[in-house]
């Protein structure tokens, strides 16, 4: 019987606001509601359709998907689905080479 490999660890908001705490001396709740206020400024300036790029990691952005037409996987008769906007985000070289 195969072993199933481990699932990767989830790093939460608070186990990087912790971290950032101890590296900084600041107190883990400084350190939280700062990442929390990074959040919410990221996601206010992607609803306006700004991009945010965050130097060393990568660029987050809009995109648009337009309406098409898909199938149901169980009867095979088309639907139709919607135009939506997704966020998308491309890394940059150096994060890209560093994993």
């Amino acid at each position: 019987m195969a072993k199933k490999a481990a699932a990767p660890a989830t790093i939460t908001l608070k186990h990087l606001a912790a971290s950032i705490a101890e590296g900084q001396e600041l107190s883990k709740k400084h350190a939280e509601a700062i990442l929390t206020d990074m959040v919410d400024l990221i996601t206010k300036h992607l609803k306006k359709g700004d991009r945010v790029r965050i130097v060393g990691l990568g660029i987050l952005q809009v995109r648009k998907r337009a309406a098409r037409t898909g199938r149901n996987p169980a009867t095979g008769e088309p639907i139709h689905i919607k135009a939506s906007k997704k966020v998308a985000f491309r890394p940059v070289k150096e994060l890209k080479e560093a994993i």
